[in-house]
């Protein structure tokens, strides 16, 4: 039991040793004489104007390619628009067509009853009365 804890009580006192001595070398200066220089710090986050404005110019360039992929985009567009209106317009005349002719029908099956009503009706039975 004994030997445990002296083998704890050194591990123990190992893990302290080294986590202090790895707080005080981080917290330590640098004994080096040279002082902090802000105009090389500012020459390695910045470039030079002329640098930045060939960067700048380059990105915002396109390639001709570009420019024909938007125009066929826009061809695309206008075509499928027009193709939708021409589609919407047959509908609409078919629909138009269809109700025409639905409502014709109508009114000759609408004629043609009254007419076999009047034909049939002999002015004793009810004028609605089919069953002779």
């Amino acid at each position: 039991m004994s030997w445990t804890r002296v083998f704890v009580l050194s591990l123990l006192t190992t893990l302290l040793i080294l986590t202090f001595s790895g707080v005080v070398g981080s917290a330590a200066v640098r004994g080096d004489s040279k002082a902090a220089d802000p105009e090389g710090a500012a020459r390695q986050v910045f470039v030079p104007e002329s640098d930045a404005s060939n960067f700048f110019k380059r990105r915002s360039r396109r390639s001709s390619r570009y420019y024909e992929q938007q125009a066929e985009q826009r061809v695309r567009l206008s075509a499928t628009e027009q193709r939708r209106e021409y589609n919407e317009e047959q509908r609409d005349e078919h629909e138009n067509y269809a109700e025409e002719v639905r409502d014709e029908q109508d009114e000759r099956s609408r004629e043609v009853n009254e007419q076999l009503r009047e034909y049939h009706y002999d002015g004793l039975q009810p004028q609605y009365y089919w069953f002779h």
